[in-house]
């Protein structure tokens, strides 16, 4: 700015304002952008996505892709919140490796991501990015010193095909990806009509879980486990039971993801462990418990001590407790994962890897974590004296586990003919229909007591 003065002259005056428009383009920058990822946020990718919808009035495609973190909650949980900030990051920069320049990949919140896939010509367009994806996120991430395997759930909507203004398109995305998520995660999904009607069920099914949880409407039921060799009761497994008021019984294998996919799980879990614990100590001295625990709950930082509380408070010696785990629990983060089995083996419970063979079997588990049993799952007994059946590798897995000094049970041992070849095998122990069902408490004390009177006699 220039102003006279009274005896002549000039006097001028100058402002930097490289730091004010520098702050003012920070300001808007993370108005727009990620804090963490640097990706653009909800904001700007509402604002490209409107842009785009713009050129489908024109006769062209796109693509509206929705994709969440399986499992980020374990993350934070088992590691650490910076490890899961590191995680982020991480799969921020994958994603933006797969896409074109004239795409648009965003972080909406929390773990989940979108895309905008341009140019659409054909769904097989949108598969190759699947694809890409996919192979990029898949490899391991290195996160703080933690090796970290992840996955995603992703839902997919077409414009025009499944909506052409925003908020519809978006929505049709989210229960694509709702639909990936309920078909066992690790997947993806196109959007169809009928999915709505598929989230609304998985909502009144949630809000019926909470409502049981708050009502104690659970309930369990125990199998007992037979020693193969005296056909003696060693054990009981601790299965959950929910009878609904108006649809009845209705399976774990129904709600337990709903459970999972909301963190219910561990408030169902924590019940599970105490009542169980609780119930075994009106059994005989010898009688071990075991307790199917899901990787949710495996990952909470506090899950030991909950273990440890649970015994105490029961007065049950930890030695009769058997956790059941499955190979879902190792293949996060093997150091984590290896920590939290010692703790529970240092608190003296012991260790069972079940259903062994049906996930992401891998021998180095039986190498590197501390297990004390197998369980050789029901699919695996089903067909075992079958010509073409699975009794080779039952007699593997049995092999493995004696050479390695575990304990094997059987379940789902219908017939007399599947006892013999598995006595036969090798195998320790078997449960299922051909000596017992499933019974409420009220059955089991009575039948651990006639067989312990038997004992005795």
């Amino acid at each position: 700015m220039n102003r006279p003065l009274a005896n002549g002259g000039w006097v001028a005056t100058q402002e930097d304002i490289t730091e004010r428009r520098r702050a003012e383009q920070q300001i808007a920058h993370l108005a727009h952008y990620d804090a963490l990822t640097d990706l653009p946020n909800r904001v700007s990718f509402r604002e490209q996505l409107q842009r785009e919808l713009e050129r489908t009035r024109r006769g062209e495609q796109l693509a509206v892709l929705y994709i969440d973190i399986d499992e980020f909650k374990s993350v934070n949980d088992s590691l650490g919140h910076p490890a899961g900030d590191e995680l982020l990051k991480a799969v921020a920069s994958r994603l933006r490796s797969c896409i074109r320049e004239t795409d648009t990949v965003a972080r909406l919140g929390g773990d989940e991501f979108a895309i905008v896939q341009t140019g659409i010509k054909q769904p097989s367009d949108v598969m190759e990015l699947v694809k890409r994806i996919y192979e990029a996120i898949r490899e391991p991430h290195e996160c703080l010193g933690h090796q970290i395997a992840t996955d995603a759930s992703i839902g997919i909507a077409l414009a025009p095909n499944d909506g052409t203004e925003l908020d519809q398109l978006l929505k049709n995305a989210d229960l694509a990806m709702s639909g990936a998520k309920a078909d066992g995660r690790r997947t993806y999904r196109f959007f169809e009509p009928q999915m709505d009607a598929c989230v609304r069920a998985r909502r009144s099914l949630e809000l019926d879980i909470r409502q049981a949880i708050a009502e104690g409407a659970f309930e369990l039921h125990y199998q007992p486990i037979v020693n193969l060799g005296s056909n003696e009761i060693v054990g009981c497994e601790a299965l959950l039971r929910w009878n609904h008021p108006v649809r009845g019984m209705i399976s774990p294998a129904e709600f337990i993801p709903t459970a999972e996919e909301t963190g219910l799980i561990l408030q169902i879990g924590d019940w599970v462990l105490t009542t169980a614990c609780a119930e075994a100590t009106n059994w005989p001295p010898g009688i071990k418990l075991a307790v199917n625990i899901s990787p949710v709950q495996f990952r909470s930082h506090a899950f030991s001590l909950k273990v440890a509380n649970a015994l105490a408070t029961a007065g049950l010696s930890a030695s009769r407790l058997e956790l059941e785990i499955t190979e879902a629990v190792l293949i996060r983060d093997d150091e984590a994962a290896l920590a939290m089995l010692q703790h529970l083996r240092a608190i003296g419970v012991r260790i069972a890897l079940d259903d062994f063979g049906t996930g992401y079997s891998s021998l180095s588990y039986l190498q590197r974590f501390p297990f004390d049993k197998i369980k050789i799952d029901r699919c695996f007994v089903n067909d075992i004296a079958e010509a073409e059946g699975s009794s080779s590798i039952v007699q593997a897995v049995i092999n493995i586990a004696r050479a390695r000094n575990m304990t094997t049970t059987a379940e789902g041992v219908e017939t007399e003919r599947q006892r013999e070849m598995l006595l036969s095998f090798g195998c320790t122990e078997m449960q299922g229909y051909l000596f017992s069902p499933a019974m409420p408490v009220a059955k089991i004390r009575m039948l651990l007591s006639q067989a312990n009177n038997v004992a005795a006699a």
